[in-house]
């Protein structure tokens, strides 16, 4: 048996604290770029700032894509690898890498034809789309590149190493802080970018990254074997990532189009209110980093045991999970309640963007513990093979729950009101998901099968 990194011998809670540490320094390191971009932007005004916060809809659509081809991708490798078969592995990785780079650069060619008619239909006007223009240009022409770099971290991953993608992640959140303010304000003979410069800052980061991450897999730890085209094994492949991933990245999908629509319903009152939800969302992020990084770890472990054949050990670490991020989550809201006004006052003067983003800080994080129950317990399941539940578990969170109540707070009290249905609803659905995961155990082969034919018709 081959448990270089301990993930079927070694205990529970130590592995999964030693996967989790590298992907939260990772993750924080990004999302921390991410925050500095928006404390950059937020220098330029509250128009920069509101339509930075109309693209994050439709990059996370994309990278939510990625996502799940991640997941698919971290799935099979865990349980090839669990079961001991390296070489198809190292195959399976060659066709998932092709097609990643496919589809995500088709995506962006159409997102390119298609830039003002998907911003105005989110609530943009004209002054806002000309600045959207700058961004997403720069933006849809890296996010290949990205999808690469994704791809390729969950690989490293889905052997239990969590330190180089941590690693590889660091470098390129470090490129983007140097280069932000450099090409957003500009500096000696470098002119003033603006957003277009915070775009190409971070695309830049991602080309760097990627380079470090391809000299990994490629070369030092050979995890990719070049195959000559066979369409009966890309067929095969196909059928085993699609079962996982079509369901994934739909279930990660529906959040930015979700919030796509709560930005949509805010644009109606004004783009102040935009700009502050954007900003809360970013913040939330970083609030959700170790649930984020737990998650990251938790789906190979879950699949690199039951393609062992221990489904209790499992499902041991599914429970562990959830309860640990509850408390964790519901502790870390004490500090924060009394950081609400530094925050704000980080990235915004608007006395309007202060007001809401200090409602979105002050009651959202409440419902943080049960949120990241969902997160877990949603993305364990795609290792469990169940990745329609997890779609279904989202879908009934964001469109039979969050947004009808979101609706009818918008209705009654505004802004506010709205901001209240996600914490109402994020407190049902983590109950309903701790419930689940107690009864959750893996589908027989005759189910499985079932699932991946209607996943592929």
């Amino acid at each position: 048996m081959n448990d270089k990194h301990g993930l079927l011998t070694q205990p529970i809670g130590r592995v999964l604290m030693n996967m989790t540490l590298p992907n939260l320094l990772g993750i924080l390191t990004v999302l921390g770029s991410s925050l500095v971009d928006m404390f950059f932007i937020g220098k330029l005004g509250t128009e920069p700032l509101a339509a930075i916060s109309f693209t994050f809809p439709v990059t996370l659509v994309i990278s939510s894509i990625v996502i799940g081809i991640g997941a698919g991708l971290s799935t099979n490798l865990g349980r090839l690898i669990g079961s001991g078969n390296q070489q198809t592995a190292k195959v399976f990785l060659f066709d998932v890498i092709c097609i990643t780079f496919t589809i995500i650069s088709v995506l962006c060619l159409i997102g390119l034809m298609f830039i003002d008619p998907l911003f105005t239909l989110l609530g943009a006007n004209s002054d806002i789309l000309l600045l959207i223009h700058d961004y997403m240009i720069y933006a849809f022409l890296g996010a290949p590149f990205l999808a690469l770099l994704m791809v390729g971290n969950q690989a490293l991953r889905a052997t239990g190493d969590t330190k180089p993608p941590a690693q590889i992640m660091m470098s390129a959140a470090i490129v983007n802080i140097i280069l932000d303010p450099i090409l957003i304000f500009g500096v000696g003979p470098i002119p003033a970018m603006g957003l277009k410069g915070a775009a190409i800052a971070t695309t830049v980061s991602w080309l760097v990254a990627l380079s470090v991450s391809g000299y990994l897999i490629l070369i030092k730890r050979e995890l990719v074997k070049f195959a000559p085209f066979c369409r009966a094994r890309l067929v095969k492949n196909w059928r085993s990532l699609a079962h996982i991933a079509r369901p994934a990245a739909l279930m990660n999908m529906i959040n930015p189009i979700a919030n796509g629509v709560l930005m949509a319903m805010l644009a109606r009152v004004d783009h102040a209110s935009v700009a502050a939800f954007g900003t809360g969302v970013k913040i939330e992020s970083v609030l959700l980093i170790v649930v984020m990084a737990l998650s990251s770890s938790l789906s190979p472990f879950i699949a690199q045991n039951l393609g062992a054949g221990q489904p209790q050990r499992a499902k041991q670490a599914l429970l562990m999970s959830l309860k640990f991020v509850l408390i964790f989550q519901s502790l870390l809201y004490i500090p924060l309640l009394f950081s609400v006004d530094f925050l704000t006052g980080l990235f915004t003067d608007d006395p309007q963007v202060v007001k809401g983003l200090s409602f979105y800080l002050t009651f959202l994080p409440l419902a943080y513990g049960p949120l990241g129950m969902v997160i877990v317990f949603a993305n364990s399941l795609n290792a469990y093979h169940q990745p329609v539940t997890s779609l279904l578990i989202n879908l009934t969170r964001l469109f039979l729950i969050m947004l009808p109540l979101a609706a009818l707070g918008l209705a009654i009290g505004g802004e506010t009101g709205l901001m209240l249905a996600l914490p109402i609803t994020n407190t049902i659905m983590g109950a309903a998901c701790y419930y689940m995961a107690t009864r959750v155990s893996e589908p027989t082969l005759a189910q499985r099968r079932h699932a991946a034919d209607a996943v592929i018709e």
